[in-house]
């Protein structure tokens, strides 16, 4: 039976950080790692710090998760040794770490940031192949993928990466992939590269990413509950709660536009704190979904329109490869309740693509202050393109652009109030909300 979860739990010293968390710097098989041998018997990751040997979490479950088949050791202080069994022609993915389970920690008690480990395993022959119809279909695909990643990739000048060239000198492998999804993984390995997230393959309706890395978040969500008063989760995106002195607390984990249902119970946790003093909204866990619900709740907390963005589509017929730049106006939203108070917006590194958005609309208000960290500055709004092969992928279409028109692709959003959270400090309280809720309480008082 293939386990949900290994991870053995040590106690976590809850001090204030010393240094840079660790960081995996090493890991074999990494993750993208295509046509891996099949009769490698152990997986090593290497930290970039000597790490506390008593604590570990391996994250996965199912039968992607690699089949440990003895005991988890360490070699010199950084480097551990997970013994697995694995199949031939088979995709895997684990974790070192994720948001949630974080004991994998350096010997001052510092979470490690979570590293994610995709890789698939080569075939029983070890070398795919493909039949001469194979090969021409899927070298169309190659051609028309370097291509795309030329004219209609908006990021593609971003990293310096020469997309015509990385393809042509893949162009072999990928042609020999024996099917759709083989030329998806390889390509997905090429494309990470880009270190964007809003890039990723469609086989069937089959996803796969491009580029999984995750950032250390500056929220521990468990802790919530303890550190909020009458918490009470009203759907699985949307929580809220309230101080003893009037303060409002609100947090909105998602915009998903497939369970908007679930996003509605912002309108009534708002509802309830209409007579708050102040209201802290809390999107730090919030990684982006329809920008068209955020709008609607950011409505709320504003009396005039006002431009919060901009943006401007790729277009390879058009001078520079992009069209005219474009305004994206926030409107008041008079069918819902309306909050004329301050507002505190808790954010930080998780947030991105439509979240970003409603941040940026959020600095806009003039009744409300960004506190935290900066977001992770990952827009795109991709489109599809079909490679005629049995591959969809799907490309970043426009390039997102402040109220003044810059560009924040890699950069993100700034808060107003930076506050520094390191993972020892989340495990013990929470330095964003505290400081949220200072600021919050002097606005109201005033």
């Amino acid at each position: 039976m293939r386990a949900i979860l290994t991870a053995v739990c040590s106690m976590l010293v809850a001090s204030a950080a010393l240094g840079a968390p660790p960081k995996v710097v090493r890991a074999i098989p990494d993750n993208g790692d295509v046509n891996v041998d099949p009769n490698l018997t152990e997986i090593r990751i290497t930290f970039n710090q000597p790490m506390d040997p008593g604590g570990r979490s391996i994250v996965g479950g199912g039968d992607s998760f690699p089949a440990i088949t003895g005991d988890v050791r360490w070699v010199g202080g950084t480097t551990v040794v997970i013994p697995v069994k694995l199949e031939a022609d088979h995709e895997y993915w684990l974790s070192i770490n994720n948001e949630q389970f974080r004991n994998f920690v350096n010997d001052r008690g510092e979470s490690a940031v979570p590293y994610p480990i995709r890789f698939v395993t080569a075939g029983a022959d070890a070398k795919p192949t493909g039949t001469y119809a194979d090969l021409a279909v899927n070298g169309a695909a190659a051609d028309r993928l370097a291509e795309l990643l030329s004219t209609a990739y908006s990021h593609r000048d971003r990293l310096g990466v020469d997309w015509a060239a990385l393809i042509g000198e893949h162009k072999d492998e990928l042609k020999g992939a024996r099917n759709a999804d083989t030329f998806a993984r390889i390509a997905g390995t090429l494309l990470a590269k880009a270190q964007d997230k809003h890039i990723w393959f469609q086989v069937g309706s089959r996803q796969i990413p491009t580029y999984m890395r995750p950032v250390p978040p500056n929220v521990n969500p468990p802790m919530l509950p303890k550190l909020v008063p009458n918490y009470e989760r009203l759907s699985d995106s949307v929580a809220v709660g309230r101080w003893d002195d009037g303060i409002g607390y609100l947090s909105i984990d998602s915009w998903d536009g497939s369970n908007r249902e679930a996003v509605e119970k912002a309108y009534e946790a708002l509802g309830r704190l209409r007579d708050a003093g102040a209201i802290i909204v809390d999107v730090r866990a919030n990684g982006g979904g329809d920008e068209t619900l955020a709008q609607g709740f950011a409505g709320c907390f504003i009396d005039t329109p006002f431009v919060y963005a901009k943006n401007r589509y790729v277009d390879a017929s058009a001078e520079g490869g992009f069209g005219a730049v474009l305004e994206r106006t926030l409107e008041p939203n008079t069918s819902r309740p309306h909050f004329a108070g301050p507002v505190v917006v808790l954010s930080g590194p998780v947030v991105m693509s439509s979240c970003e958005a409603f941040v940026l609309m959020m600095k806009g208000a003039p009744r409300a202050t960004v506190v935290g960290g900066r977001t992770q500055g990952s827009s795109g709004n991709p489109k599809a393109h079909d490679l005629g092969n049995g591959v969809t992928v799907w490309l970043p279409s426009w390039e997102a652009l402040t109220p003044d028109g810059e560009a924040f692709e890699g950069v993100g959003i700034e808060p107003d109030v930076e506050v520094e959270a390191s993972a020892s400090e989340l495990f013990a309280g929470d330095p964003v909300l505290t400081k949220g809720l200072e600021i919050a309480r002097e606005k109201a008082g005033g």
